[in-house]
Parts: structure tokens; sequence; C-alpha cells
């Protein structure tokens, strides 16, 4: 199956793709996530960092960080620290400008990172944790098996991913919104043609749900599960090593 990719005239890969994509849009993501989602992904990020907290995991990474919203969510969970990853500087740069601001730049650390060969060493974080960041992934199989790697044994993965409502009317609605309406406002705020036709794209070539699940179960994770959040948009995933 071909790869979606935002920028179907180029050559260059996925990864690449997906790095100058968010480098281009990165001074307006924030806004714009919280703005097309209504600040629901924000309640999103609330419940995923939730299912950590019985955990209590000391050292977490927060992988296609972006601007480390989920990595600033994370510390509710009060851990020594976190480190966040992204291929795309461009994103990185907003998010270190933000921790500056909110003084959290000694808790988390944001490095720039290919999130399929991950520069860390085995078994080391209690946590790895996700945000709108697997659908990117040139290969999937290869992101999640290398997250696995780095987590601890016990440790935990939480992923928050797009996902598809299959009930009438909701996906109806949640369709012609996705494919209509989101990519204009995309486009007219962040002046990239591409990035809001790829969003909707990258959704419906995901496997989400079970589909997910078995991706998960394939590189190892055990004890897998999913949670539909607001009518199927998203989905929490789990998983332990």
């Amino acid at each position: 199956m071909m790869a979606v990719v935002p920028y179907k005239e180029k050559t260059t890969g996925k990864k690449e793709q997906v790095a100058e994509m968010f480098n281009s849009i990165s001074g307006k993501y924030d806004f714009l996530n919280h703005f097309l989602s209504l600040g629901i992904d924000i309640l999103w990020r609330k419940k995923a960092v939730k299912l950590l907290e019985k955990d209590q995991p000391k050292t977490l990474l927060d992988i296609a960080t972006g601007t480390g919203d989920f990595a600033i969510e994370a510390l509710k969970l009060q851990p020594e620290k976190v480190i966040g990853v992204d291929i795309s500087e461009g994103m990185l740069e907003v998010g270190r400008e933000k921790l500056k601001k909110k003084k959290l730049d000694d808790i988390i650390d944001l490095q720039l990172g290919d999130s399929e060969k991950l520069l860390f060493d085995n078994n080391i974080f209690d946590a790895v944790i996700v945000s709108f960041g697997v659908r990117n992934f040139e290969n999937l199989e290869m992101g999640l098996a290398d997250m696995y790697r780095v987590l601890k044994p016990g440790g935990k993965t939480v992923i928050l991913e797009f996902s598809k409502p299959t009930k009438f009317p909701f996906k109806n609605i949640y369709n012609f919104y996705f494919k209509s309406i989101l990519p204009k406002i995309g486009r007219l705020v962040s002046k990239d043609q591409a990035a809001y036709t790829y969003l909707p794209e990258s959704v419906q070539a995901f496997p989400d749900g079970s589909g997910f699940l078995s991706v998960l179960n394939k590189v190892g994770f055990k004890n897998t599960r999913c949670k539909p959040l607001t009518f199927g948009i998203s989905s929490i995933y789990i998983g332990e090593k």
C-alpha cells in the first residue's frame, strides 16, 4: 500500500515530508489544534495521562512531542524527567519557547530525533507516551517496536490517536467536517496547502481500533486495550511490556 504523504508531487519519503510539513505549520500549530478540535484535544490528553496515575512513572518519553503539550500534561504525574522527541526542529523551537515561559525547561527536555530509531538504551523509561504521532510514522511497526525496546519491563505505553467514528449520524457529520471544513480552515490559517488535507487522509489510512491493537501485540506489548473517546473521533491505546 502506498504511504500517505503530505506533498504528493515530491519524491522524498514520508518521514522527510512530515518533518517539512510540521516545520511549515509550527508557528500556527497549537492555535489550529485547539481551534479545530474545539479544545477537546486538551481533555483527551488529560484522560490519557490519568491512565498512568497509579503507575507513578519517574522517567517518561513523549514521542512525536511536537510543541510539548503532552509532555507538559504528563507533569501531573510528578515524574523526575520527561524527554520529548520529534523530527521537526520547527515544532521543537516553539515547544522550547513555551517551556522557557512556563519555567519547565529543567524537567522537560525536547530533542530532535527519529521515533523509529530512538537514540536511547534498552529498558530505560517507565512510560512511553504519544499523542497524534503514530499515524505519521513511516514504518508503524518499526516505530512501535522501538518504543517497546526503550520501555522498562513492566512499563506502559499510552497512545492517543485519531480514529474513525462508525455510528450514524456522527460518522457523517465528522466526515464532512474532517474532509471539507477542516482542510479549508487549516489552509487559510497555516498557509500550507497540503498539511490539513494530509490530516484526514492519514487518519483514513491508519489501522485504528483492533487493527492497531494487533500491531501493538505483534511487536510484543501485552494487556493491550483501546478506549474510544468522543463518539470514536479518537482513541487511547494502552500496552504493557
